[in-house]
């Protein structure tokens, strides 16, 4: 998996002398983005208003390659669009009712969604119970069906001032986050046990003094924090000293960054 430090990450303190942190590509976190929801925003062209598009809530999962798997019904009005015509996209938002939305990560999935082939309609179909367990009291009723968004762009936003087009095949070839399944424990517990650990790492890592930190998003190559300072709420990345992939370890390598934070503020 690939880092980027393209970019400008939204509130980042950039007036800072530090060098740029490393973060995962837009491609990963687009990946991890839509892994981790299971829910989006799907808009298909409108039959009845040509030209206009249609948006509806629709739930999904998600194949080997990151391609949005549909169960959907005949009587729906987004499949009588996507009959007509399959052009679409799925908008995924970040799941945080806490935060901001419009500094939220979303991602849009460019693409046309089409009938999945009969030969893989039982791999589509155990992929999508997996993700949708309830699914299974209609899931073969004969007027559903699934459907498969064959993505040909990517557009990701990760906050203010943080966009860009992703290649599909750059998208296709990534992988999620492997701290993916962990973040929102790791979150919640930092935030509620650690808030001083917050304050002091990004004193001594982004050179920031804060009276509040509030950590807001982490990967397998740092995190981010939202800081409460004299002029005003700012952002910063701090990268950790080493590739974490797994909770345990980003626990000894948290315990590791306080320890050095803490040695060096004596």
């Amino acid at each position: 998996m690939s880092s980027s430090t393209t970019g400008k990450h939204a509130g980042t303190g950039t007036t800072s002398a530090l060098p740029a942190v490393a973060e995962p590509s837009f491609a990963e976190r687009a990946r991890t983005l839509v892994y981790l929801t299971r829910v989006g925003s799907l808009s298909t062209l409108s039959r009845k208003q040509p030209g206009f598009p249609f948006g509806s809530v629709m739930p999904y999962a998600l194949d080997e390659q990151g391609r949005p798997i549909f169960l959907i019904s005949t009587m729906a009005m987004h499949t009588q669009n996507l009959k007509a015509d399959p052009h679409a996209s799925l908008l995924v938002t970040q799941n945080d009712a806490d935060s901001d939305p419009l500094g939220s990560s979303r991602v849009t999935l460019v693409g046309n969604a089409l009938p999945v082939p009969e030969s893989e309609v039982a791999d589509a179909r155990k992929i999508y119970l997996t993700s949708h367990a309830n699914s299974k009291y209609w899931v073969d009723f004969e007027d559903f069906s699934f459907y498969r968004l064959g993505v040909v762009d990517v557009y990701y936003v990760g906050g203010f001032g943080v966009m860009g087009w992703v290649p599909a095949s750059e998208y296709v070839s990534s992988q999620p986050d492997p701290l993916a399944p962990s973040v929102s424990e790791i979150i919640q517990h930092m935030n509620a046990d650690h808030k001083d650990a917050l304050i002091l790492l990004a004193k001594h890592f982004a050179n920031i003094d804060s009276q509040a930190a509030t950590m807001t998003a982490v990967d397998r190559l740092g995190f981010h924090v939202r800081l409460q300072t004299n002029d005003g709420v700012r952002g910063a990345r701090i990268a950790f000293p080493r590739e974490v992939r797994d909770s345990a370890t980003i626990r000894t390598v948290m315990v590791e960054m306080v320890r050095q934070a803490r040695a060096q503020s004596e």
